[in-house]
């Protein structure tokens, strides 16, 4: 039995789980995280029977969160950020995975509530701040809130948008806002049952939280070689699991949706309305 083997599944509480890919060298195009020197690559994807959930196992010493180490594997410093940014926000819609985002979002706003105005949003793990960027453009107030000082220096200075430095876990301070966005964030932390639950503290009983998470059941597909599956995320979501994840942290699906970005990333998005009533214990 692989001494990799989870215990359980983050998501549903279940035992049962097969290995699926079993990686002893970093696939094509994942970024060189640090590691300890001499320190062989072993890693292991497994998959929940009954929620589909897929994990990803390794005793890697590596940076998977989007502060530190992470930051600086990806982007390398301020400059980075900027030129990061820039390069993003110059695609054309048709390439853009961002334009695509905020059109649906913005799509999903006007029938919610009726309209588009005044809308005050939450970005949560914003990173290069293109979101914030795409949702201020459109009218709204954003705020943007990341646990790495550079990225929210840049997102001030750059992008000029409203910036909190901080780890979401911790701060309470944040106020109400309409929405809450979490783009790509979740697969990178170890609990994010507790991540999305903690959201229920800033959506308005009104509003509504807006996910985007990587596809393990359309990636698998394609075989192990693909970037939903790379060593950063230590989760990769099912179609099933991704609305047991929003029933557990006390939310109701109001619509999941797969499709492939621009980019080929194969992605799930889903719209959550608040429901505390739903909150359950893991079976």
């Amino acid at each position: 039995m692989s001494e990799l083997r989870p215990f359980a599944c983050p998501i549903s509480g279940e035992r049962e789980a097969q290995k699926v890919f079993v990686y002893d060298a970093s696939p094509n195009g994942e970024i060189g995280f640090r590691r300890s020197a001499n320190e062989p690559y072993h890693r292991e994807i497994w998959q929940f029977a009954r929620s589909n959930h897929f994990v990803s196992r390794h005793a890697m010493t590596v940076a998977t969160d989007y502060a530190g180490d992470y930051v600086n594997a990806t982007y390398g410093d301020t400059a980075g950020l900027r030129a990061a940014f820039d390069r993003v926000i110059a695609l054309p819609p048709d390439r853009s995975d961002n334009a695509g985002r905020i059109a649906r979002i913005r799509a999903f706003a006007e029938t919610h509530f009726g309209g588009n105005d005044g809308i005050r949003l939450l970005d949560v793990g914003a990173g290069l701040g293109v979101f914030p960027y795409a949702a201020k453009s459109a009218g709204w107030h954003c705020t943007a809130i990341d646990p790495d000082p550079r990225a929210v220096s840049h997102m001030r200075e750059h992008v000029g948008i409203e910036a909190v430095c901080g780890d979401f876990m911790a701060v309470d301070s944040l106020g109400q806002f309409d929405i809450v966005t979490f783009n790509k964030v979740l697969e990178h932390v170890e609990d994010p049952v507790a991540m999305l639950t903690r959201a229920g503290r800033f959506v308005d009983p009104k509003g509504f939280v807006y996910l985007e998470l990587p596809d393990g059941e359309a990636a698998s597909s394609e075989g192990f070689g693909r970037e939903e599956f790379f060593v950063e995320h230590l989760h990769v979501f099912s179609f099933r699991s991704i609305v047991m994840l929003a029933e557990r942290a006390g939310f109701r699906p109001i619509a999941v949706e797969r499709l492939q970005e621009p980019s080929t990333k194969f992605t799930l998005r889903a719209f959550l309305a608040p429901e505390p009533g739903l909150a359950r214990r893991s079976s």
